[in-house]
């Protein structure tokens, strides 16, 4: 993306006319920043060779400034240091997710497994779509007949589709520890990549605005159960084509791209893409408000490139959205249960829960769950972000970064500002929770940007440090090394914490469930798959999805309407609630013959062929009696009991 410097062997440096800085400087001059400035005025020759228009860059009036030391001959070129930091980047990715190597189809995240389980589904189903040509924005084989709308499930077909080969070799519980694992090392790496290119000039610089970007409490809390929210290694390439925008001189062109990468990012995860739109938005606009003299030459190429953005992005992307928001089993908004997420004012000063000084109990209260930790970035760097904001206080992106940070910091407080767990006034998200698009947010990961925000604070600082004139930098960067260390290492991240899962009864493995299943039949798992019980996801999972499974954890419209409000699970049903809370208590009722008949209804509108209950289930026996009770005497099979209930679900009444 930039040229070799002519420092040494192959080295790239970031050019200064493709440094977001180039956006603060107008035409009243540029800011001078505490310690040095990299330089905001570039020559007209460099903004030409990085695609910026003359126009953006610096005036020729504006005084010369102290220009960048020429740079001693790097020991290694280039790509070799960014191998060696993708080489650690990995590592510590793979660091984080040990627990689950071990194991990968035993192990699960200690706290509740629905969310692993349902993206093992996913990436069953894109097995599916590939080899059969399946269509891949629904499925009815899960919650048959009704069906999932899994564009508005979220179901990663662009993270799903290229791992295929590995699901199909070893499993969709492989390629769910792959994801996470790549997931973190990949945004981390991304990050230092693009910071190394275009932001910083000093490259720990970039490898600390990368570390905290990919491994920050947030993306750890996440890395458990959500693949799909932290792999972000696209964003950063977002953002920055979004910044070159307002000085391109090549708008179709740059317009394409950009459009290109938001389709893609599209169908890994919607959410972080609007959460990206609205942080360029915000930052920008506050660069602006502090530059307005800018405004006039950057509207014309950003407006224009957002335009054919918007045009091809829509074109790519209109059908699968039209399934989303009006196509079968669509809803509209949250559910009750997610909608009121929010931070904890103390959570941005703890560490979070998977890190070295993370405290499990202390943080209980603190955030919705255990895979919500979207804050937690201890004293010691809410501190050290709030000294650099006021060190470098005079640098434009400085400010607006600050900003960036602190606006979605307090949006994603929620409905109600709490107070380790006091509730103390209500927050401005009460006012945007129905506005359309932010009713499916989860309010708490507006700390996502927060997280971000201030990492690249943290990168520039570092950069700004290492190029003080200083009479011993080497001293100073000790010192500067060593502060970091201190703020840093309680939340250095820390192998995710696992617990142990049932495995896949051999009764599916082994295909003795086919003589008894049609490809119009269900296979019903007991318990029925719901939001607390997604073993039977892992089953079909492991087959790649070669039957049908009613119920199961997904979001639908209440009650199965499409167009209702969502809710998580399918229209209620009798059969279910009524196992699990035998799965729960261990306590088997006495059905009355309403129950009873209800109960034979539901398993004919699923249109149930067998009945499938593990014999090492928690609460075996008190399952067992109960569906006695339903449908009579069961039978075991290898490690299962099974019911074959095909004449009785072939029965009109």
């Amino acid at each position: 993306m930039s040229d070799p410097a002519p420092g040494g062997a192959g080295e790239r440096r970031p050019a200064t006319g493709d440094d977001p800085t180039a956006l603060a400087t107008g035409a009243d001059g540029p800011v001078p920043a505490a310690g040095a400035d990299r330089g905001t005025a570039v020559t007209e020759t460099v903004a030409r060779r990085n695609g910026a228009a003359p126009a953006l860059a610096a005036p020729t009036s504006t005084p010369e400034r102290r220009a960048w030391p020429r740079p001693r001959r790097p020991s290694w070129p280039t790509w070799r240091r960014d191998l060696a930091v993708y080489g650690v980047f990995l590592a510590v990715a793979v660091w984080v997710t040990s627990q689950i190597w071990i194991d990968p189809s035993g192990r699960v995240a200690s706290l509740y497994s629905s969310d692993p389980a349902q993206v093992q589904y996913f990436l069953a189903h894109s097995v599916r779509v590939v080899l059969h040509g399946e269509f891949p924005f629904f499925t009815d084989r899960l919650n048959y007949p009704d069906g999932v709308n899994l564009m508005a499930n979220t179901a990663i077909l662009a993270l799903a589709i290229p791992m295929v080969p590995v699901t199909l070799l070893f499993g969709p519980a492989v390629s769910f520890v792959v994801l996470v694992t790549l997931g973190l090392a990949g945004t981390a790496s991304a990050w230092y990549y693009v910071l190394s290119r275009h932001v910083v000039r000093a490259p720990v610089a970039a490898i600390v605005g990368g570390w905290l970007c990919g491994f920050s409490p947030a993306m750890l809390s996440h890395a458990n159960w959500h693949p799909n929210i932290i792999s972000q290694f696209l964003l950063p390439f977002i953002v920055w084509r979004v910044v070159l925008l307002t000085r391109s001189t090549h708008v179709v062109r740059d317009g394409l791209v950009l459009a290109l990468l938001v389709s893609y990012q599209a169908f890994i995860n919607e959410e972080i893409l609007l959460f990206t739109a609205l942080a360029c938005g915000v930052f920008l606009l506050a660069v602006l408000v502090q530059r307005p003299g800018r405004f006039r030459a950057a509207w014309r190429p950003l407006g224009g490139g957002l335009l054919v953005c918007a045009v091809l992005a829509s074109a790519l992307l209109a059908y699968p959205l039209w399934v989303q928001f009006a196509g079968p089993q669509a809803y509209h908004g949250l559910s009750d249960t997610v909608r009121d997420y929010g931070n904890d004012l103390a959570a941005f000063v703890s560490p979070g829960t998977p890190t070295l000084g993370g405290n499990e109990r202390a943080n209980a209260d603190l955030a919705p769950n255990y895979s919500e930790e979207n804050a937690f970035l201890g004293w010691g760097l809410v501190l050290l972000a709030a000294a650099i904001v006021a060190w470098l206080r005079r640098e434009v992106i400085v400010r607006a970064l600050a900003f960036t940070g602190l606006f979605f910091a307090v949006l994603s407080l929620g409905e109600r500002i709490t107070y380790w767990n006091r509730e103390l006034v209500w927050g401005p998200w009460d006012w945007l929770v129905k506005a359309p698009l932010l009713d499916a947010v989860v309010p708490t990961r507006f700390g996502l940007i927060t997280t971000v925000a201030v990492g690249l604070l943290l990168a520039l600082a570092v950069d700004r440090v290492w190029a003080l004139p200083v009479g011993n930098p080497r001293t100073l960067r000790r010192v500067v090394v060593a502060a970091l260390a201190i703020v840093l290492i309680p939340i250095v991240p820390m192998p995710l914490k696992e617990g142990h899962r049932p495995p896949v009864p051999k009764f599916i493995t082994s295909g003795q469930w086919r003589p008894y299943v049609s490809d119009e039949q269900t296979l019903v798992p007991i318990p029925v798959p719901d939001m607390g019980n997604t073993h039977g996801m892992r089953w079909a999972a492991a087959t790649n999805l070669d039957f049908r499974i009613p119920g199961g954890y997904f979001l639908a419209p209440r009650n199965g309407n499409t167009g209702d409000s969502g809710r998580f699970g399918g229209r209620p049903s009798g059969i279910g609630p009524l196992l699990q809370d035998v799965a729960t208590t261990g306590r088997t009722p006495k059905l009355t013959e309403q129950q009873r008949r209800r109960c034979l209804d539901e398993l004919r509108y699923w249109r149930a062929a067998i009945l499938v209950l593990p014999v090492r289930e928690h609460n075996a026996d008190p399952l067992r009696q109960t569906v006695e009770q339903l449908v009579g005497p069961g039978r075991p099979q290898s490690d299962v009991w099974i019911w074959d209930v095909r004449d009785l679900t072939s029965r009109k009444s």
